[in-house]
């Protein structure tokens, strides 16, 4: 029997107790930039499932909740899926530069085309097919297919080893276990279950959690979780994560605007195993030839994958302590971060900087007010207000909400 719709939407209380004791994590880390924003931005959004109705037996929301937070899977190899479309503008090779040198990528320090901080980034956009392979925590591997070509990023032991096919480059770094625990947080997510945790941190009082029937995920049966923000205001539409009705493990998961169209993030299993993974999986040696680049302590400056990184905000107090000032306004899902960049030091204008502030300014939408006047930048998901005295509104919220913040706030 299908899963009844009509009983198991769950309150705030209901969904607390199974996360009980788990670490609370910051709902927003405020970039300097929108483009790195958005990019960041997506470790809060999940998940839709495929087609098909199988007959589970009924589960609550806070079950089913439940059932994902005592979710052990510990070895699994499988394909999966993502696609990301933020929406940003089509700027040719200027967006994904942007993104990469945000995150020290390829063109940044140490410039080689295997450190995983610049090609992870490419997940931000476009459709991407991932292999993945996972042996407990000290064995992983995740390997981006290209056109006639494949990116690779093993963890082995105290092994972290990247490796670009196209290039024949290699990165490597020595990680010990806190090392390893501090990589894992800093990265950026690539799987459904990546995705589902970050959207369920955000369920309080102000979100609406229910089952809405069933799905099969790469031939396996699962429950669908749907989530959805009550308030109005929110560019987030609704999130539905399919959750394996075996392990409690999310297969697929996808965000919906609340502006309709395609989904934002979309991803899924289009193949899975959760048999042990043959150990020659995750070994590794450089190919003849190949350009070896250490990550040494030395050469670390940008938080990279494979050594002691600099640590993003982790609460809202460590976001203070990054950004002048800063301040959550609002709640739930219309939560807004604003920051004062200092006065005057807002976009410049076009007589200011001539082309390229033309440039900058045909890129977002020149927005007056109370406050005065700011330009807004948008995506399908985070939108940014830039006043002209510096100061910074960002969240997953309107335009129309962006300018009422800064008006309150004036």
């Amino acid at each position: 029997m299908a899963p009844n719709e009509t009983d198991d939407t769950t309150t705030a209380g209901e969904v607390e107790e199974p996360r009980a004791g788990r670490r609370k994590a910051a709902r927003y880390v405020v970039p300097v930039t929108v483009m790195g924003v958005a990019a960041a931005t997506i470790g809060l959004v999940p998940a839709l499932a495929d087609s098909g109705d199988p007959d589970l037996p009924d589960i609550t929301a806070a079950q089913l909740i439940e059932k994902i937070a005592q979710s052990d899977v510990e070895r699994l190899s499988g394909t999966v899926k993502i696609t990301t479309d933020l929406g940003l503008p089509d700027l040719g090779g200027l967006e994904s530069g942007l993104l990469s040198g945000a995150a020290g990528g390829e063109d940044g320090e140490g410039g080689s085309s295997a450190d995983p901080s610049g090609r992870l980034t490419e997940l931000a956009s476009g459709t991407h097919t991932l292999r993945v392979a996972v042996d407990g925590p000290d064995r992983q591997k995740l390997s981006l297919l290209e056109n006639a070509a494949e990116y690779s990023l093993i963890h082995n032991g105290k092994d972290v080893w990247g490796y670009d096919s196209a290039s024949n480059e290699v990165y490597h770094a020595t990680v010990d276990e806190a090392d390893a625990e501090e990589r894992s947080a800093q990265q950026p997510p690539a799987t459904p279950k990546d995705f589902a945790e970050e959207a369920l941190k955000a369920v309080d009082d102000t979100t609406s959690v229910k089952v809405d029937g069933t799905a099969q995920v790469a031939g396996r049966d699962a429950y669908r979780l749907v989530v959805e923000p009550k308030q109005s205001g929110s560019t987030v539409g609704a999130v539905s994560i399919a959750v394996d009705s075996e392990t409690g493990m999310p297969l697929k998961f996808t965000l919906t605007p609340s502006s309709g169209g395609s989904a934002v993030v979309d991803v899924g299993f289009t193949k899975v195993s959760f048999d042990r993974p043959d150990a020659s999986t995750f070994a590794f040696s450089p190919p003849k030839g190949a350009k070896v680049t250490e990550d040494t302590e030395q050469d670390r400056g940008h938080g990279d994958f494979g050594g002691k990184p600099e640590r993003g905000p982790k609460s809202e107090e460590d976001l203070a302590k990054g950004f002048d000032g800063l301040r959550m306004l609002g709640e739930g899902w219309n939560s807004i971060a604003t920051f004062d960049t200092g006065a005057g030091a807002g976009l410049p204008t076009e007589e200011e900087a001539g082309d390229l502030g033309g440039f900058l300014g045909s890129l977002g939408d020149q927005v007056k007010g109370d406050f005065g006047k700011g330009t807004v930048f948008s995506t399908r998901l985070v939108n940014a207000l830039i006043t002209e005295d510096g100061k910074v509104y960002v969240g997953t919220v309107t335009k129309d909400a962006l300018v009422k913040a800064a008006e309150a706030g004036k």
